[in-house]
């Protein structure tokens, strides 16, 4: 009797490390490949995963950044050495200050000249440190399974980030041992608060007399919005959001008193002055600074998290819940009584609602930038995506862009970085093929990572980019008119932006005048290759808003 051996293949750590992504349901790796990482190219031809070949590595990271962000799942992003690892460094940043889970992995010189002056040599590992959650380099075979196995774990856990693994050129050729295989990937059981402070959050809320949640970014990872509005709604508390938290609670719910989060005081900062309680809700003060809120200390709050508490003097919890916050809230629900209804802050809802709608038929041009975004509220359905760069528009959509649900508006807002809306649409229509895509950008920001637009055409994610024109770094001349009066060093020429995009094959609109905004989206979503909107804006609405808010605060 016969039987066949099946002789297992030998793997080299290259072709190990792409197994080792696929383990962990790698679908995509965004990045431009490099010599360094030429073994890595060729595992990655013989694998499942989709490599999207982008026209900047910074465009890559903020990909990955944006589909680790939406999806929870690290994204990864890929850059030879030197100057290909640099160009990560941004978007990496900005994924570990977000909380959005990514993998960088870079190319590197081999081991035998790391000790000696080299061409393009830099200490990546010590490079992305303080920008990543673990920096680990590959220097023997059969570790890669364990290091790949370390960047995600830690990339995907609370509070999620950045992970970045190195792979010198020479380990990448050499062998790994028969029998090595990837490690499994392990999801941990959620953790549930202690019934004490369960007990304990309750018992704040049921001596508050005013009461306020502050949802913030962790409540849309845990996936809370259900429990948060029902929580809000039974018991009458007024929810305010991050700008990373927009849809935590639909905007059309009596009790969601919107954004808060731009420089000056607006409404809903009247909302958390005049709470005697606020209960954070997945807040992280990276987001929105506790002495923007809690200037003086002495606001009592209950803090709600997967995570303890950040340490800040201005940040001094009562009582802290940890474990799963929708489990957390469902039974501090069950532990407590509803409020009375929220006079004050339902009456400032009110003057917030009469004065956005004040806006629905201002038919000036430049558009002022209330009326672009109340017109793309009404284009974009309950679910499609924003993606906003950073910028003064930026302010805009936090304080006049309001959704339904959560992850249906992408900012940048721990890092705030500018650039990241055209890839992160791109990720973003990757994932969501039935979803309209927009990416809201200013003339600055638009410029800072155009070029993707080439590779937005090329993989066919047919998003829509929605210029504002103004030609200025419009968010630091308004930084600079509150303070000094004046600008300076802000403003710069544009490209014909219709003739930009069709000179990339993609289709360009300009807006002329206000009334033409809806129909130009409407038509440019039907197109099925990316579009790019040049909208004129009304600048002069940023100091009118800075005024306005400073004349009527104190009589909110």
């Amino acid at each position: 009797m016969s039987r066949e051996i099946k002789e297992e293949v030998q793997l080299n750590t290259a072709q190990m490390l792409i197994k080792c992504l696929e383990a962990e349901g790698v679908e995509y790796i965004f990045g431009i490949p490099g010599e360094e990482n030429l073994e890595v190219m060729n595992a990655i031809a013989d694998s499942s995963i989709k490599f999207i070949t982008t026209r900047h590595e910074q465009g890559a990271a903020f990909m990955a950044d944006v589909y680790g962000r939406l999806t929870g799942n690290a994204g990864v992003c890929l850059a030879t050495l030197g100057p290909g690892a640099t160009n990560l460094v941004t978007g990496v940043a900005d994924a570990d200050s977000d909380g959005a889970p990514v993998v960088a992995i870079t190319g590197q010189v081999g081991t035998e000249r790391m000790h000696i002056t080299s061409h393009q040599f830099l200490d990546l590992c010590k490079m992305f440190e303080p920008i990543t959650k673990r920096s680990k380099q590959i220097v023997r075979p059969d570790t890669v399974n364990e290091i790949v196995r370390l960047a995600f774990k830690y990339a995907e856990s609370e509070k999620p980030g950045a992970c970045h693994i190195d792979l010198p050129v020479n380990i990448a050729k050499m062998p790994v041992s028969i029998g090595e295989k990837p490690l499994e990937k392990k999801i941990p059981p959620k953790e549930h608060a202690d019934l004490s402070t369960i007990e304990d959050a309750a018992s704040e809320i049921f001596k508050a007399k005013n009461p306020v949640i502050l949802a913030g970014s962790g409540a849309v990872r845990g996936n809370t919005s259900k429990a948060v509005t029902e929580f809000a709604t039974k018991l009458k508390i007024p929810v305010i959001n991050t700008m990373m938290a927009k849809g935590i609670i639909p905007f059309d719910n009596k009790y969601s008193m919107w954004t808060i989060g731009i420089p000056q005081k607006d409404y809903v900062n009247k909302i958390i002055e005049e709470a005697d309680l606020v209960i954070t809700v997945g807040y992280d003060i990276v987001e929105y600074a506790p002495s923007k809120w809690n200037p003086k200390g002495q606001t009592e709050i209950v803090h709600i998290d997967a995570r303890p508490s950040h340490i800040n003097k201005l940040y001094q919890p009562v009582v802290e819940v940890v474990g799963d916050i929708s489990d957390a809230l469902y039974n501090i629900m069950r532990r407590t009584s509803s409020k009375a209804e929220p006079v004050k802050a339902l009456e400032i809802k009110a003057k917030m609602l009469a004065e956005h709608e004040s806006y629905a038929e201002d038919n000036g041009f430049p558009m002022k930038p209330q009326r672009i975004l109340n017109d793309v509220r009404k284009v974009m359905g309950r679910e499609d995506i924003v993606i906003s760069d950073v910028g003064a528009h930026k302010m805009w959509i936090a304080r006049h862009y309001n959704c339904y649900e959560p992850n249906t508006c992408i900012i940048s807002n721990g890092f705030a970085t500018m650039g990241i809306a055209i890839p992160g649409a791109i990720a973003a229509k990757l994932i969501n093929p039935d979803k309209k895509v927009l990416a809201i950008a200013g003339d600055g920001g638009f410029m800072m990572n155009d070029q993707e637009l080439e590779t937005a055409l090329r993989i066919g994610t047919p998003i829509v980019v929605l210029v504002f024109n103004d030609n200025n770094y419009g968010l630091i001349k308004w930084k600079q008119e509150e303070q000094y009066g004046k600008s300076c060093y802000v403003n710069f020429t544009n490209p014909d932006f219709v003739k930009f995009a069709e000179s990339m094959h993609a289709k360009g609109y300009r807006v002329e005048k206000a009334e033409d905004l809806i129909p130009t989206l409407e038509e440019a979503f039907k197109q099925n290759v990316p579009v790019v909107i040049d909208c004129q804006v009304d600048y002069e609405e940023n100091l009118k808003l800075t005024n306005h808010l400073k004349e009527i605060y104190g009589n909110i």
